[in-house]
Parts: C-alpha cells; sequence; structure tokens
C-alpha cells in the first residue's frame, strides 16, 4: 500500500510560507513542512523534493531478497501566497483579481473565501526559485521512477497490481492547522500499515488522499469548482468532509449544498459538521453522506433524560425559526414517547418564535422546564423577552442545545444563570481527531469489500465522472459504496463501536452537560462550565453532579407551578357526593366517609372555631363519592389545596328569567374556582362557563317499580303465537277433517261417489269434524271411523300431526305458567303513556327534579309532557325514587347513571329502568370562562382516562347487588310458524299420499277385482281374517304369485285342478295395492325366521296346512317342490318380481 496526497496537477512544486516553516518531530529535530513532492525512489529514498518529508518504514517482507520501503509521498499543492499551482483554480472573494497578492500586516497569509488557501504576494526573486526548484523535482521525479520501475498511472491499477483508490478531504480553512490535518492523516494510514497483516486491503488497494480546505462561507460557484476541479477530476471514491462553524446560517446551507451535489453525483461523504442539527434530514436516493457529528436525537434524548433524572414530567420547547426546528420538535416528541413506558413527558406547549411577542402565551402556562433551540444571537432576544415576562425566575429551569452553547465558554448577560445544556467539542483540535474517525471509517470499508474479492471485482472504487460532459454525469456504484460505509463497525479503545444508523446518523455519542455559573470575580460574565457527560449506549447515562440551579439555588426547581389554593363548590348527589355526618367523638371523617365540605352558608360560621363547627353536623358534614375521589386525586397530582363548600341555593344552575342560579351562577359570579359534581353539560350551560372534558357519558332514563302478579288468564295460550292459533284451529283442522270426508266420499270402500249414505254406513262431515277433533286432543270418546283406505290413512297422518302438536304444547306451557312480575315497560322518553298519560286509566304518574338539566330538556322538546309532570315534580332523586317504589308515581325520570346506581343499591331489588337513554351527554367539571385550571384538570382526565384511573373508580362506585339496567324478566317467545313447520309438512305430505292412494285404490277396484274368480268358502273365510274387505283378491294374489315363483307359466286357478291359470299380466300387479302395508310388514319380520324351513309346514289339504285352511289347489301344485330354501327368499322374489 502506497499512500500519496494528490494536488490538482501532479509535479506541481511550491512551498507555502504560511504552513508554519515545519513540524517538530519526535526527537526534538525539525522537520520541513509536508508539501508537494515528486515520487521518491523506493530504493533509497534519498531523492525527496525540497517542501517534502520522506516517511519510511521497513516492512519486514522481502521480495528477492530485498527490503520493501513505504515510502509516504505527499504530492499536495504547496503554493506561496498569491501562486497557484497549475491545474488548480483559486477561489477568491468579490472583486479580487486572480494575480493580486494579499499579505496580512504581520507577515503570512490572509485566506480567501472559498476552498483552498488564501492568497498573498511573494518576491519575483522566490518565484524565480520555485521554479527551478520546479524543475528540480521533476528530473529527481523521472529518475526515481525509472530507477525503481514504479510509473503513476492515471488507470485503476498500479505498478504491483494495486487499485488506485482516492479520498478527498475537506477540512476548515485554518493556517496553523494544515500541517496536524496531514499529520492525521499519514499517521491513520502508517497505523494500518503497520498491522497490515492483519488487513487484506494492504495488498489490494493504493490509497491517495487529496486535501482541501473550506472558508467558513463559500458561494455556491467555488464550491461546484472545486468540485470538479480537486474531487472528480481525481476520481474520489468518497469525501471526508468535517466543518466546525456554527454560524447556523449560511454556513450551514454551504454545507447542505455541498452534501446534496455529492449526493447528486453519487460521491459517498463522510461528514463530521458541528452544525449538522440544521442540515436537511429527509432520506432520498440522493443522500449518501454519513454523520460523525452527535445528531439533533442525541441532543434532545440527553436534554429528556435530565428531565427524568429530577422527575420533572411536563415541559415546552421553544425554538426560533432556525434551520432544523422542525426535526427538534419532531425529536422531542419521538424520543419522549419512547420513555412512555418508564417515565411519563407532557409537553405543554410548543413555541415557535418568530417575534420577542410569541412568548407571551407561555407566561400563562404551567410549565416550569423549557428546552430551548435557536442559534447564540436568537436565545439573547428570547431571554431578554422571557426576563420580561418573568419566565427567568427561580422556579423556571431552560435547556438549551449546542446551536446556543456553541465553542465559547463566556455567556452573554441576557442568559441567566442556572441554565444548563448539551454541548461537544467543535474546536480546531476536536476536527483533528475527527479527521483520524473518518479515515478509519475509509478503511474499514475498503477492507470489508477487500475480503470480498468478487464484490470486489463488481464495484471499481473510480467513479470516472466529469464536469464537462465527457464522463459519467454520477457514479453508478456510489450508492453500494455507501452502504459498505454504513455497515463498517470500528472498534474505539474505552468506548463503543463506532457504527452508524440507516440513515446514516452516528448510533453512540457523548455529550457533556454544561451548567451557566456566576464567575467569583465582580464584573465577570457568567461562564459554561462542565458538570456532567451523557453517553447514549448507557442505560443510565446521565452523570451529572454540583449543579448551581436557578437564583444560585443548590436545590433543583419543582418543575410544576407553586401550590395554589381553590375554592370548590358541589350540590350533592349518589352516586359522585354522599353526605354523611362526621364522627360524633372526634368530630373528623373517617377515611371511607370522605373529606370535610361546609354545608351552612359562609356567613353562618363566621366568628366560630374550626373545631366546634366541625362538631356541628349542620354546618360541616363528610363528603364521599365519585367525584370527591377524582377530586382528592386531582389535587395531589398538581399539588393544590381546596376549600369544599355546598352551594347555598341548592340548585343545579338554569336561567330563571334571564338570570342564572344554583352552580353556574357561583362560577360566573366568581364565588368557586371549580364545580366537581354530576353537573350535565349542555348547550346553555356551555356558552355561560367552561366545562373540561367529560369524565362519564350520561343521558335521560327512566325508572319504574315492579309489582308480582297472578299467572296470566291467557297463559295457556301463549306457548304459540297468534298466527299458529289461527292456522291449528281453523285451517289444519278443517283441511283435516275436509280431506277425510272426501276421500272416503270418493274411495269404493266407502261412499263410492254416491249421493246418498249406505244403510249400515254412519259416517258423515260432522263425525269427521269430531274424529280430529277428538284425535287432536287425545279425547277418550266414541268415534266413528272411515272404511276406505285413503281416508283411514289421512287420519293416521292427523293422528301423528297431533301426537307433535300436543308434545310441543305440554313441552312450552309450563315456562308460561308462571308468577310473572308486572312493570310499566316504557319504550323510552317518547313513549305514548308519557305523551299521553291520560289514555290509561287512571291516569299515568310521572316526573323529575325541577331546575336541572332534565327539567330544561323536557321544557324544551316536550312542552306539553313538562307542563303535565310538573305537579309530580320532587326536589331530589331520592325523594323521586322513594315516590316510585311507594307507588306514588309510576315513573321518575333523571339522569341515566345516578338511576342506574340507585336501581342497584335497592335492596328490596324492586326497581327497574327502562327504555332506551334520551338526550346523550356527558358529565363535566365546571370552571369561569378563561379559566387557567381548566387546561390543567383536561390533561389530567386524559391521562386516568388513559391508565384506567377512571374506569377504576367508575367500577368501584356503580357497582350494586341489584343491578339491572334496561331489561326485562327472560321468558321463553311464542312459537312461531317457522318452529311448527314440519308438523304442516308432514300433515301436507300425508295429504298427498293419500290422494296417490285413492287413485291406486280406484285403479284396482276398476280393473284388477275383475280378475279375481271367487275363492272356496274356507278359503275366503281363512283370509278374511286378515282383510274382511280384500279377502277374495287377497287369496288369489298369494296364489298367483307363490305359483309364479315355483316357475310356473301361470297361476292355478282355484275353481278348477286342471285348468290352466291365468298368465301373469301387469294387471295382476293391481292386486297388491290394498296389501301393500301388510306385505311390507311380512319383509320385515320374516327374515327374523330365515333359518326356519317351510317343510316344517304340511301342503297338504289337511286343515293344519300353512295357511291353517284346506288348500288343495296350492298342494297340487307345488306338489313337485316339498321345500323352500327359505322363506326369505320367497318375499326377496316377490319383491323383486313385482
Amino acid at each position: 500500500m502506497s499512500v500519496r496526497e494528490q494536488s490538482g496537477r501532479r509535479g506541481a512544486t511550491g512551498r507555502r510560507p504560511c504552513d508554519g516553516g515545519g513540524e517538530i518531530a519526535s526527537d526534538g529535530s525539525r522537520t520541513p513542512p509536508l508539501g508537494l513532492s515528486s515520487d521518491a525512489s523506493a530504493g533509497t529514498g534519498r531523492n525527496v523534493e525540497h517542501g517534502a518529508t520522506p516517511v519510511r518504514e521497513r516492512s519486514g517482507r522481502r521480495d528477492g531478497g530485498r527490503a520493501r520501503l513505504l515510502a509516504v509521498r505527499s504530492v499536495a499543492p504547496a503554493r506561496a501566497c498569491g501562486s497557484v499551482a497549475r491545474g488548480a483554480m483559486p477561489l477568491r472573494g468579490k472583486g479580487v483579481r486572480r494575480d493580486e497578492k494579499r499579505r496580512r500586516p504581520g507577515g503570512g497569509c490572509e485566506p480567501e473565501g472559498g476552498f483552498g488557501g488564501g492568497g498573498g504576494g511573494v518576491r519575483p526573486v522566490f518565484v524565480a526559485v520555485a521554479f527551478l526548484l520546479l524543475l528540480v523535482g521533476a528530473a529527481s521525479v523521472a529518475s526515481a521512477a525509472g530507477g525503481a520501475g514504479h510509473h503513476r498511472s492515471r488507470g485503476p491499477l498500479v505498478p504491483g497490481g494495486l487499485h488506485r483508490v482516492t479520498i478527498g478531504v475537506v477540512v476548515p480553512h485554518s493556517n496553523f492547522k494544515m500541517r496536524a490535518y496531514r499529520a492525521s492523516i499519514v499517521n491513520t494510514l502508517l497505523e494500518f500499515q503497520r498491522a497490515r497483516r492483519a488487513y487484506n486491503f494492504t495488498t489490494k488497494y493504493d490509497v491517495n488522499y487529496n486535501l482541501t480546505t473550506i472558508t467558513q462561507q463559500p458561494s455556491p460557484t467555488s464550491i461546484l469548482d472545486n468540485l470538479c476541479t480537486n474531487f472528480i477530476g481525481h476520481n474520489v471514491a468518497a469525501i471526508l468532509f468535517l466543518t466546525n462553524y456554527e454560524n447556523y446560517g449560511r454556513s450551514t446551507a454551504s454545507a447542505q449544498y455541498f452534501l446534496q451535489l455529492a449526493g447528486y453525483l453519487g460521491i459517498p461523504v463522510i461528514a463530521w459538521n458541528a452544525d449538522n442539527s440544521g442540515l436537511e434530514r429527509r432520506a432520498s436516493q440522493w443522500n449518501l453522506h454519513l454523520q460523525l457529528a452527535p445528531s439533533l436525537e442525541h441532543q434532545t434524548a440527553a436534554m429528556l433524560s435530565i428531565l427524568e433524572r429530577y422527575k420533572w414530567h411536563q415541559f415546552s420547547v421553544v425554538t426560533s425559526q432556525i434551520a432544523g426546528h422542525d426535526d427538534f420538535i419532531q425529536a422531542v416528541r419521538e424520543r419522549a414517547l419512547q420513555m412512555q413506558s418508564r417515565f411519563k413527558l407532557l409537553i405543554l406547549d410548543t413555541v415557535i418564535v418568530a417575534d420577542p411577542s410569541d412568548l407571551a402565551p407561555l407566561a400563562a402556562s404551567e410549565a416550569r422546564v423549557l428546552l430551548l433551540y435557536s442559534t447564540r444571537e436568537e436565545a439573547i432576544r428570547i431571554l431578554a423577552e422571557a426576563e420580561r415576562l418573568k419566565l427567568t425566575g427561580d422556579n423556571y429551569l431552560w435547556i438549551a442545545t449546542q446551536s446556543v452553547l456553541g465553542n465559547r465558554q463566556e455567556a452573554p448577560a441576557q442568559l441567566p444563570v442556572g441554565m444548563l445544556g448539551v454541548h461537544f467539542a467543535t474546536r480546531d483540535d476536536d476536527v483533528v481527531a475527527e479527521v483520524a474517525r473518518g479515515m478509519r471509517v475509509f478503511i474499514h470499508a475498503l477492507e470489508a469489500l477487500a475480503s470480498d474479492p468478487a464484490a470486489m471485482q463488481q464495484l471499481p472504487l473510480s467513479p470516472r465522472l466529469s464536469c464537462d460532459g465527457r464522463g459519467e454525469a454520477r457514479w453508478r456504484h456510489g450508492e453500494a459504496f455507501y452502504r459498505i460505509l454504513r455497515n463498517v463497525a470500528v472498534e474505539v479503545s474505552g468506548k463503543p463501536t463506532l457504527e452508524f444508523n440507516p440513515d446514516g446518523r452516528l448510533r453512540n455519542a457523548e455529550l457533556d452537560i454544561m451548567n451557566l455559573r456566576p464567575q467569583p470575580a465582580p464584573d465577570t460574565p457568567a461562564a459554561w462550565e462542565k458538570i456532567g457527560v451523557w453517553k447514549s449506549w448507557q442505560k443510565e447515562g446521565l452523570d451529572i453532579k454540583d449543579i448551581v440551579w436557578p437564583g444560585n439555588s443548590h436545590t433543583p426547581p419543582q418543575g410544576v407551578p407553586e401550590k395554589f389554593h381553590l375554592k370548590i363548590t358541589f350540590l350533592e348527589e349518589p352516586p359522585y357526593i354522599n353526605l354523611s355526618p362526621p364522627d360524633p367523638v372526634t368530630g373528623k371523617c373517617t377515611h371511607n366517609k370522605g373529606v370535610f365540605c361546609r354545608h351552612a352558608k359562609e356567613s353562618d360560621i363566621s366568628g366560630l372555631d374550626n373545631e366546634q363547627a366541625h362538631r356541628n353536623g349542620t354546618m360541616y358534614q363528610c363528603c364521599s363519592g365519585f367525584c370527591i375521589d377524582l377530586l382528592e386525586k386531582f389535587a395531589e397530582d398538581l399539588g393544590f389545596s381546596y376549600e369544599l363548600f355546598r352551594v347555598e341555593d341548592g340548585k343545579w344552575g338554569a336561567q330563571t328569567n334571564g338570570r342564572w342560579n344554583g352552580l353556574v351562577a357561583a362560577l360566573i359570579n366568581h364565588h368557586a374556582d371549580m364545580v366537581i359534581t354530576s353537573l350535565k353539560i349542555n348547550y346553555e350551560r356551555s356558552q355561560a362557563i367552561d366545562f373540561s372534558l367529560p369524565f362519564l357519558d350520561t343521558g335521560i332514563a327512566i325508572v319504574v317499580a315492579k309489582r308480582t302478579g297472578i299467572i296470566s288468564p291467557t297463559a295457556f295460550l301463549e306457548p304459540f303465537d297468534t298466527a299458529m292459533w289461527m292456522l291449528v284451529a281453523l285451517v289444519a283442522v278443517h283441511v283435516a277433517a275436509l280431506t277425510i270426508f272426501f276421500f272416503e266420499w270418493l274411495s269404493p270402500s266407502g261412499y263410492d261417489g254416491k249421493m246418498t249414505t249406505p244403510g249400515d254406513h254412519r259416517f258423515s262431515l260432522c263425525r269427521t269434524l269430531w274424529l280430529v277433533w277428538a284425535v287432536l286432543f287425545q279425547a277418550a270418546v266414541n268415534v266413528d271411523y272411515p272404511r276406505g283406505y285413503t281416508a283411514r290413512c289421512v287420519a293416521n297422518i292427523w293422528a301423528m300431526f297431533a301426537l307433535i302438536f300436543l308434545a310441543i304444547y305440554t313441552a312450552n306451557l309450563a315456562a308460561f305458567m308462571i308468577t310473572r312480575e308486572e312493570f310499566h315497560d316504557l319504550t323510552g322518553i317518547n313513549d305514548t303513556k308519557l305523551s299521553n298519560p291520560h289514555t290509561l286509566k287512571p291516569p299515568f304518574r310521572f316526573g323529575t327534579i325541577p331546575h336541572g338539566n332534565t327539567d330544561a330538556v323536557l321544557r324544551r322538546n316536550f312542552p306539553a309532557m313538562h307542563a303535565y309532570m310538573r305537579p309530580f315534580n320532587r326536589s331530589n332523586v331520592i325523594e323521586g325514587v322513594g315516590a316510585v317504589k311507594d307507588g306514588e308515581l309510576d315513573a321518575f325520570i333523571y339522569d341515566a347513571t345516578v338511576l342506574d346506581y340507585l336501581v342497584g343499591q335497592d335492596s328490596e331489588c324492586v326497581l327497574l329502568t327502562v327504555g332506551s337513554w334520551f338526550a346523550m351527554t356527558g358529565y363535566g367539571i365546571g370552571f369561569p370562562r378563561h379559566s387557567k385550571y381548566r387546561d390543567l384538570i383536561n390533561r389530567q382526565l386524559m391521562e386516568y382516562r388513559e391508565n384506567g384511573d377512571l374506569e377504576r373508580l367508575q367500577r368501584f362506585w356503580f357497582t350494586g347487588a341489584c343491578k339491572r339496567s334496561k331489561e326485562k324478566q327472560s321468558r321463553s317467545d311464542p312459537l312461531a310458524l317457522e318452529q311448527f313447520l314440519s308438523a304442516f309438512l308432514l300433515l301436507g305430505s300425508g295429504i298427498l299420499l293419500a290422494a296417490v292412494l285413492l287413485l291406486l285404490e280406484r285403479a284396482y277396484v276398476q280393473y284388477a277385482r275383475p280378475l279375481a274368480p271367487r275363492a272356496a268358502p274356507g278359503v275366503a273365510d281363512c283370509c278374511s281374517l286378515v282383510s274382511r274387505v280384500s279377502a277374495r283378491s287377497l287369496t288369489y294374489t298369494l296364489l298367483a304369485l307363490l305359483s309364479f315363483c315355483s316357475s310356473s307359466s301361470s297361476p292355478p286357478d282355484p275353481s278348477s285342478r286342471s285348468r290352466s291359470p291365468p298368465p301373469f299380466s301387469p294387471p295382476l300387479l293391481l292386486l297388491l295395492v290394498p296389501h301393500f302395508p301388510l306385505l311390507f310388514l311380512l319383509l320385515f319380520f320374516l327374515p327374523f325366521f330365515s333359518s326356519v324351513s317351510l317343510s316344517t309346514f304340511s301342503f297338504s289339504s289337511s286343515p293344519s296346512s300353512f295357511f291353517s285352511c284346506p288348500l288343495p289347489p296350492f298342494a297340487v301344485y307345488i306338489d313337485h317342490k316339498p321345500q323352500f330354501p327359505s322363506p326369505f327368499w320367497f318375499f326377496f322374489a316377490l319383491s323383486f318380481h313385482a
């Protein structure tokens, strides 16, 4: 690895008189200043040009038996004052000629504006000598290059296979620190060269650097020109940009411009800017810079850690219109949000000062800790105005940022003693140290790249940009190299690893905590002194001690306003405020009875002893309840004392003849500072007083009393709804009766369609209705039955329907045959019982409390109702609820939450709130107009709502044993058609099936019965045991089927042995129609007897035959087959062929 400093043109020589004439080496000898030199010979190291210092180190490695010497050659422009090396252009201020020589009165160079050193004049003879030295240096360069075989090329590779990489370095302009900047760069590189065995980049890269300076206020043209000349022209892979100017104005803008231009070109920048808090922080594709200086986020974190240390929970933020003030406010908010889990912080005010008068709102604020972000000059004006507004007293603490402190120890007289500030060093010596840190970041990035050969091949560190359009306009590999730089981790002795956040900011930083202290000498301004340190990488990173607080105090301020006293009025209403007498023995309120509250007028207790007055229950009582607990919490957290008294006229507050009374009047007349009770927020009151945020929601509700009654006279009808009863009684019953009678009339076994009644048949339409009702209610009465198959089928379906109906009715009847609690089930304030009370006999009675919110709402929205209820009103809610329980009132209308509480506390559990809430609103704490205490209470209410304190208080005070709100006694609902639909589907399906059977029966009688000849009397008598109506057809059917199953072509004729049976034809199937139920039963039961052989039965003509009747033809027909394998196969064949 070789290290060179490059100028605008190689080979330019010279020496700058303002370099200080050299430095003192460690051995006491003076070395010449680092100037411009050629490449010295690596073989001897002796040919060094004037103005350059050779630095050699024996590497310990040998090539071909020769030791390799490291030569660090400085190739930077060593310009005389006023001279310019070729290839570089000096930047001057406006109106200064290029060749003009400027000298300081005491000698040396006077710096010019822009980049680079300043100009200055020299004698012509010195110019000649410099030119001569230039020629000699050029000759020595050629000689050294030829002897060593080391040739400098502008390509990416140099002899030895190393890749040339160049870093540009920009430092603040200084006449005396240039040698220190160069030495910091060279010493850092030598440090890595000595440990080259541990690093891969030493064998891969030839490191060069290009050093230039920047003045405090360079012009945009000079910035652009020097980027093109000193950086783009030398193919720099990164720029180390350091400035310690803290004007937070134009210098911030110039640094921003430089960083943006470098970002547009795709060149990564490693920056250290003292005023980096003013730089633009918006992330974009052009943002390719890393920031080594502590960021604005570090400063805000250190400031808020001071608040956490001293338990200051609330503060305000004051900024000027300085660059970055929005970022400062956002950083404070984000940091406060991160700390919420361990420490609650509240920003009371955020003031951006464009004019000193903008500080006026802070005079009325509760903030006592203020964070200041502005320039030094703006801080003087802001604090001067703050002193005029008395915001710099003993109880006010200002904490300032680095932009206010700067690098000066003395502070302006306008800054109050006791201020605190955060600070990091920005002197020239600190910049020298930061140069070394920036070089380490760059070298570690090279090491990361050299350790990955594939990435090294894909990422050449030679941008080859051009400002004249001949090269690339943006380095396409710049973003990739920036990511490598951003991901480096540099180990630092005694400190955490040097790392960066994803946005390029420094991850860990250390800040000094400064304190503005008075000086012991008289007429000496106060000065900033370091009193501690903050380290971001430590959990308890703040370490401070020995602070002089505002007012030269040695105790920290409270951070909150001084204690104040409030006069608070109330009106009792449970559970918000309950009244109870004090303890008769001690004369004090016990812990569960709350606090003392004055019940008598102030004039009645004047001149009385406090202890004597407290023992008097008519003057003082104990107040407890939801609002009292809330008031105690306010007093504890906000640090105030109070006097609690009952409003003298005992009214809530309403307008009467244009004048307010009650609680509202007490606030308007400034007899009280606050009202805390169940005071509803409404439009009229909010026009006269101010309300806090609602601490509880409420509305208007109605309470009624429950009365134990008897079983309802219609309870037996309630299992089914009206439509269901109508459907069963008027539709189902009559449809079933008509259907049965109609099928009986059409059936051949019944009326057979005739209009005359058979002599022995007593069935009629009225008897059918009697049959249907008897079956429905399962009555044990004599009924006549139909003869037709289809009519009987419908009757059986109706019996199944009746069975389901009775089962459901009986099961649900028990749920309705109970004693019921009766009450007035009102739907709400719009119920007809309230709007038209005279429709009931006796008229409906209800009332409320006059001169309250409920009374005002009813008067405004329901004037007729309001006029009717006036005689029934009660003076307080306890009387109203008692009147409802005693039966004097039918209902009482009032606040929903209060009624819910009283319902829950009712020992008899006979009260019930009914209907929906009306006119939803909330309870609030009242204040006089423009009260300064309202914002304090609102902030505390929001905090209590967030942390659950309000919910805990509500659960404690509003829970009762008889808590029933807006609900009725649960009972079963009547069954509707939807729940009973299956029974009706059964009935309808049965009727349709009966209609189909009727058609089959008619077909059977008309077509099948004539085919069956008359059987022998014995046979008919035997089969008549099964069916008297179809005895003949049944006998013939069985014979026909059995003959068919015995493989005969036709069944036998019962009347003749020799005649062949008729052929088996489809009309024969009609014979089976009347016997389908019997055949299905046989198919179901006979398989259980499949193991029994029919051979056990005799098929002879004896009376003990299979059918217990003589069957001679059948026995003859099957005599050749005396056994059947199983009855199961017989019926299987029967069903299959059928």
